[in-house]
């Protein structure tokens, strides 16, 4: 379809759903509303604060916030391929929300707000939970994933999946991140082609262009903070075993969390308040140490650092890039921010056994062992299918089925990682000693040889309270290796005169106007804290508020559809 065609199109959608919207949107309660509509926030800045109150005052219904956002999605998604699929009952649930609060139920501060999931967290209704491959269009769970399923609870509307890199970027040697048979390349907003990086790429880049208020992604090994970082956002990766893992297709029973990521520090907790919590149906939440899940967003406080421990693993970073990268650079930047937010910094707080962590990730030791979880989790979970359209039983089955589908683009995306789970590892499940012992291996390497370590080896006898490094390059694989909780927040961007990368893809690697980010790193159910100190550095910086804007964004917003 032509650009032209397809602008005519797009605007004809709009003013169809608006008649749409103005014909069936249900009631919203008293009009209070104070404000133009000309002067809404943008859907690509707004809060849940924002929307929470003018849902109040009936300046929009959820209805109408939602026919904006499928609006959006529909304008940019042929360009950027971040959303997957819609939720065809979504406006049904809005409408349902919209009568609730014209009864004088709210569920929470989320009723009402669209969320987005990654598509291997599955959901009992229309939408598919696919892991970006053709292999499970058409499968049925028996009920909802627990994360959905909270954040229904919570009043939030599930309003699609979002593309990812295909299995969690456990499949291939030789794919790209952002990658899957079934919504082919998926792209960063700050540059045309920009690689949008980790695999929970469709949840940042969607919320990023606000196609919804925010979004959920999963992390084995940095999947939710790097594409956050990479497209200017906030990310956590929670504590492991703060949010249920429940009916999410696997690949690490002992690396794997859920969570959220938002444009702002205070969605990102609310969203993470929503769906943390102990699980019947994943014992690792029993470790949980408190029977009342925080409100994470009621507690953020802007003088969090004011007293705060800080270290920093300067050989690390000296080790990850030299002196005059520009990230080093924002890094030092922000390190002297921190200090004047009143951290006392602690430098040279090191990995004592950083060099046997880069062997371990290095020498495929890392992932043999999450292949033998995967090949466990995989026949878990396909076998528990309510409808398992082609029969797919094992990672076996995955192969055969891969590599005799066209749409799957093998060869040309290999089954690399597959094959050396079923063909190569020690063990036939992650029960055997081998598996056990290198699971200590990761502990040690992550824990007391890594980030406990560094924690513990100053500040008094309590240790520091948080690790600093610059998102990119960062090994993110250190904390998630030993379950430990990952903020990421907006750090700074590359120059408009930096010389564009493209990797044998031709996906862009490196750009103007690329994003990277900040990570705090602390120790198991310290998400609270950090969660904290990012809100502090986000509130006094701004990083995304102040820098540069996506070079495509929908232009739909909620006054079209009042």
């Amino acid at each position: 379809m032509s650009s032209y065609l397809l602008e005519r199109w797009s605007l004809t959608f709009l003013f169809l759903l608006g008649v749409l919207s103005m014909a069936t949107a249900s009631p919203v309660g008293p009009r209070s509303c104070k404000i133009n509509p000309a002067d809404l926030p943008d859907l690509i800045d707004i809060t849940i604060d924002e929307i929470s109150a003018h849902l109040r005052d009936g300046c929009f219904s959820s209805y109408q916030l939602t026919s904006a956002y499928i609006a959006r999605i529909r304008q940019v998604n042929c360009t950027f391929h971040a959303v997957q699929e819609i939720n065809p009952d979504a406006l049904d649930i809005a409408k349902a929300l919209d009568s609730e609060r014209s009864r004088g139920k709210i569920r929470g501060p989320l009723h009402g707000v669209p969320i987005l999931l990654k598509d291997n967290i599955a959901t009992l209704d229309k939408l598919n939970t696919t892991a970006g491959s053709y292999a499970l269009v058409g499968a049925k769970v028996k009920r909802d994933s627990t994360v959905a399923a909270k954040l229904r609870s919570a009043g939030a509307i599930v309003l699609g999946k979002v593309g990812l890199s295909q299995w969690s970027n456990h499949r291939s040697s030789n794919s790209t991140p952002g990658w899957s048979s079934r919504h082919g390349q998926i792209t960063s907003g700050y540059y045309p082609g920009l690689r949008p990086e980790g695999s929970s790429s469709g949840s940042a880049v969607a919320t990023d262009l606000g196609l919804a208020l925010g979004a959920l992604g999963t992390d084995t090994s940095g999947s939710i903070v790097t594409p956050a970082w990479r497209n200017n956002l906030v990310g956590i990766r929670p504590t492991m075993g703060l949010t249920s893992r429940a009916l999410v297709i696997p690949i690490s029973e002992r690396q794997d969390s859920i969570g959220p990521m938002a444009r702002t520090v205070k969605d990102t907790a609310y969203i993470l308040s929503a769906i943390a919590g102990k699980c019947s149906a994943d014992n690792y939440t029993s470790a949980i140490p408190f029977d009342k899940i925080p409100e994470y967003w009621r507690d953020l406080n802007k003088d969090s650092l004011r007293g705060a421990k800080i270290g920093i693993p300067s050989a690390v970073i000296k080790d990850i890039m030299n002196s005059t990268d520009p990230f080093r650079v924002e890094f030092e930047k922000a390190v002297d921010i921190i200090r004047d937010l009143g951290a006392t910094i602690h430098e040279n707080r090191e990995f004592t056994d950083y060099e046997d962590y880069k062997a371990f990730t290095l020498n495929f030791t890392l992932y043999s062992i999450c292949g033998m979880e995967f090949k466990t989790g995989i026949k878990k979970y396909l076998n528990d299918l309510a409808v398992n359209p082609n029969n797919i039983k094992d990672a076996f089955g995955l192969i055969n089925y891969t590599r005799s589908d066209s749409r799957e683009e093998y060869p040309d995306r290999n089954v690399f990682l597959w094959e050396a789970d079923t063909e190569k590892l020690p063990c036939e499940d992650n029960t055997c000693k081998v598996a056990w012992d290198l699971t200590q291996l990761r502990y040690r390497l992550g824990g007391e040889g890594g980030i406990l370590g560094a924690l513990a080896s100053a500040g008094g006898p309590d240790g520091l309270d948080a690790l600093i490094v610059p998102a990119h390059y960062a090994p993110v694989d250190i904390a998630a290796i030993a379950g430990l909780p990952v903020v990421t927040v907006p750090l700074g961007f590359r120059s408009n005169d930096t010389v564009v990368e493209k990797d044998e893809r031709g996906v862009v690697t490196t750009a103007p106007n690329e994003p990277f980010g900040l990570l705090f790193i602390g120790k198991a159910w310290d998400d609270q804290k950090l969660l904290n100190f990012a809100y502090a550095f986000e509130q006094k910086t701004q990083v995304r508020k102040n820098g540069p804007k996506q070079y495509k964004r929908p232009t739909a917003q909620i006054k079209d559809f009042l």
